[in-house]
């Protein structure tokens, strides 16, 4: 396994989460790069291991590339004209981050059901009428037991 083109998809997994708000399927990646989807499926396994990302169970399919989901969340991100998905509280923060840029979210409370909106601007947090906490259940340590639950 070549390890600078194990990166470079990475790379673009990422970008086109960035420029489109899914994944790539292994096959625009296979078509990206001029390998196989064999061969590109082998590296997104790979990426897998190496918790680069998280594939969905017995697939092939990108379904977190932190802080990105590739599926709908309670967590929305918008954010450049789009509407992205955070896996987690702590993932909607950082889609603004890796975008570099302004946001507003909208997340749903577990214990309340409500939605809280929170605005992200040059950076600053905004939001009123709101007494966050968040909680994560489990200590990092433990993230990977059963990430789909964390």
């Amino acid at each position: 396994m070549n390890d600078s083109l194990l990166w470079q998809i990475r790379h673009f997994v990422y970008k086109h989460f960035a420029d489109t708000t899914h994944p790539p399927s292994v096959d625009i990646t296979a078509a990206h790069f001029n390998i196989s989807s064999e061969e590109a499926s082998e590296y997104y396994k790979e990426l897998h291991n190496r918790h680069a990302f998280f594939l969905d169970l017995e697939s092939t399919t990108v379904r977190m590339a932190n802080p990105f989901s590739g599926i709908p969340t309670d967590f929305s991100v918008h954010a450049n004209g789009k509407t992205y998905y955070a896996n987690c509280a702590w993932d909607m923060l950082g889609i603004p981050a890796a975008l570099h840029t302004d946001a507003v979210i909208e997340a749903i409370c577990t214990e309340s059901n409500e939605t809280v909106e929170i605005q992200i601007q040059n950076g600053n947090l905004r939001f009123t009428n709101y007494d966050l906490l968040v909680h994560f259940p489990l200590s990092f340590s433990h993230w990977y037991d059963d990430l789909v639950f964390t």
